[in-house]
């Protein structure tokens, strides 16, 4: 479905020192550093896939969605995707995909939504039978019933994010291209996407390819992650897979009674510590965790222990300070 090959992506950025002299400075003669947001970047993406392409601010994330797009044009490398290269057969390109910035909008901001639905109608050039029962399904599904006559400026950020996500899929499109589609939403409509990003991959077999910091979208949607760092591709793998490298580190929260003094616990990693609460780092791989009670029973007098698996947000960190170093 996506095949991309070496791909690289420079960026001219200005630069200048502060101050009123600098500023003067250049308005005549400016500088000019070069950021490379992609730094020959390769992987393969198949039919039917949900793929959460990840990585800190700055990686070149949006770069690349950008780029599989149509609306960038890489310095070096090449991308296919359904056999169309984005930037060069964009006008039959963009008929086959969705796309979904968090933080842009392709919704007319004063305009009811089911005006701004109809513009993309047109501009799509859908049969009309085919808008109505996508259009319908869309409603239903992603609960806009309530609120698809009201103009785009009257919605809140969570109601909006889903009207966009629908007008991206009016097409009917074979991939979809999500950037940051949950950013600022509360729980409920969090979960109510994730839902139907889910729904319309299995049902419909759209493939779809996930930026987020969100790692709860990451593990609630996405089988396989794509990681990358200042441009590199980093790791290229499952989410299972992570979990079984990282399936050793165990967070140990404990409750004991009052401690003026910190505590001392060999093999184990003190993440936070009041008089009252701590919360350790533990791999299992090293150290048992009956040494770490018994260690710590010697201390003070526990309460209550509470033992989980490592959050997946801090093992992607951990994988990303491996792959950093």
């Amino acid at each position: 479905m996506i095949i991309v090959k070496g791909l690289s992506k420079a960026y001219q950025v200005a630069k200048r020192s502060p101050g009123v002299k600098e500023a003067m400075k250049a308005l005549f003669k400016r500088e000019y550093k070069v950021v490379e947001a992609l730094n020959d970047i390769s992987f393969t993406i198949e039919p039917g896939e949900i793929v959460g392409y990840i990585g800190p601010n700055g990686a070149g994330k949006s770069t690349t969605i950008k780029v599989m797009s149509g609306i960038l044009v890489p310095d070096v490398g090449t991308c296919t995707v359904m056999g169309f290269t984005p930037w060069k057969d964009r006008v039959q390109y963009v008929k086959h995909i969705g796309v979904v910035f968090g933080q842009r909008s392709q919704l007319w901001w004063d305009v009811p939504v089911i005006d701004s639905f109809e513009l993309l109608r047109d501009i799509y050039k859908v049969p009309e039978q085919e808008y109505q029962s996508t259009l319908a399904l869309l409603t239903e599904t992603l609960e806009l019933q309530e609120i698809i006559h009201m103009p785009v400026r009257q919605l809140s950020l969570g109601q909006r994010m889903r009207c966009e996500i629908a007008a991206s899929l009016l097409h009917s499109p074979s991939v979809l291209f999500l950037d940051e589609p949950t950013i600022g939403l509360d729980a409920v409509s969090k979960i109510a996407v994730r839902r139907f990003i889910r729904t319309i991959n299995e049902e419909k077999g759209v493939t779809v390819i996930l930026t987020t910091h969100d790692m709860n979208d990451i593990e609630a949607l996405a089988n396989r992650i794509i990681l990358i760092g200042k441009g590199k591709l980093l790791y290229d793998g499952s989410l299972s897979a992570i979990r079984s490298q990282f399936g050793t580190l165990k967070t140990m929260t404990v409750v004991y009674s009052h401690h003026a003094e910190p505590l001392k616990v060999e093999g184990a990693v003190i993440e936070s510590w009041t008089t009252e609460r701590a919360v350790l780092s533990v791999d299992t791989a090293q150290t048992v965790i009956s040494e770490v009670l018994i260690s710590l029973s010697q201390q003070v007098e526990i309460l209550d222990v509470a033992i989980d698996t490592l959050p997946i947000e801090d093992m992607i960190i951990q994988l990303y300070k491996e792959h950093q170093l």
